[in-house]
Parts: C-alpha cells; structure tokens; sequence
C-alpha cells in the first residue's frame, strides 16, 4: 500500500520533512524514530503542490494513546509554506491511508489509563456484563480480556475477537454472542485487521478536512 519509491526531493521539500518532524514531536508525548519522506522538487513546493507524504514513526505517546508503529501516506495536497517562518498551512481536504500496530502492552496500558479507562468500562459492561476491565493479553493471536464487578473479586473473562463492521471496529465474544463498537471517529474507515506475532495491525483510511 505505502512502500513505494519516494520520487527525488528539492532542499524545500526537505525542510518541510524537518518541519513536520518537529510539529509531532511537540504533538506528541513520546516519538521514538520518525522518517518522513516527502515527494515534491523545490518548484513544487514553492507551487504549493505535495505530490505525497510518507511517514513512519514508532513508538508513539499521543494523549496516552500509544502505538508500536504508524506508517501513513497522503497524495495531491495542496499547501502555503512560509519560508521565513517555515509555516505549513493546508489548502485544500485531502485523505491519508494508515497502518496501526499495536502490542500486548500498549493496548494494555492505553485501556487501563486514567484517560481511556472508560473504554474498558463500556467492554467490560456490554460483553462481561462487569464492572471493570482488570486486564487484557494477546496470546497466540487472539485478545483475552479479564474483567471484575466493584468492591467484589467476581471476576469473568474469555477470548474476543476483532471485527469489522461497515468500517467500524468491533470487539466480540463467540462464547455469548455479543460485541460492542469500539468509538473511533466518524471519518476513520477501517479497510482491515489482523493479529499476526502477537501485534495487531489495522489498515485504514481517513479524510482530512480543513
């Protein structure tokens, strides 16, 4: 989908690269290796035309929200660059595709966090019929997820599945038939998944709109 050869660049596109490199870093909690390719020549940029963006990046802290790795590509953006103060403003909606890969423990952590708790509270409720979401692993490519009623060590638990709906995201029980959508925003359209060494990997597209 995304690895295809990045076209030779001009030296503006190359400060775009550092431009957008340091905007998520300071977006971002935590960016452990990012590389951005840009394909556009100095006229182009000057034109204010982005034939494509490229960006990989791994181990990523956004709003506790964390990510193994995230590879996304946009194509035919239009743009305004200041040269003098190296500011990017977008002209025109454009859509990106993104892979997302998530481990064992950034799942774990992000859904036990302070800020996305709440999320394993509604799975917990809607499959579980409990309280609290206690844990979750992947083991031999599949999710297993712990969970609890308060004040109490009832605890239940089983393996879910991931599912795609319409775009949308899914996790259900096989063993008592029922699921609960994971909230994502509108625009995201999950195009696949899968669990493959224990990481999952969504394939989606999204619209930009400015």
């Amino acid at each position: 989908m995304i690895a295809k050869q990045i076209e030779e660049k001009g030296i503006l596109a190359k400060l775009l690269e550092k431009g957008i490199e340091i905007f998520l870093k300071k977006e971002c909690k935590k960016i452990g290796k990012i590389k951005i390719d840009i394909a556009a020549s100095s006229t182009q940029v000057i034109k204010g035309i982005i034939k494509k963006i490229h960006i990989i990046a791994e181990d990523i802290n956004y709003k506790d929200l964390l990510f193994d790795k995230i590879e996304l590509e946009a194509n035919d953006i239009n743009i305004i660059f200041n040269l003098h103060n190296k500011k990017l403003n977008f002209k025109n909606n454009f859509s990106i595709q993104f892979k997302i890969s998530l481990s064992e423990n950034s799942l774990k952590t992000i859904l036990l966090s302070n800020n996305w708790n709440w999320i394993g509270a509604i799975i917990s409720k809607e499959i579980f019929n409990q309280d609290k979401l206690e844990d979750i692993s992947i083991k031999n490519d599949q999710i297993i997820i712990t969970t609890s009623k308060e004040q109490t060590n009832d605890k239940k638990g089983g393996k879910v599945s991931i599912i795609i709906k319409k775009g949308k995201l899914y996790l259900e029980s096989k063993e008592s038939s029922k699921f609960v959508k994971i909230p994502i925003e509108d625009k995201v359209f999950i195009e696949k998944i899968n669990i493959n060494n224990n990481l999952i990997n969504i394939y989606a597209k999204s619209s930009v709109s400015l």
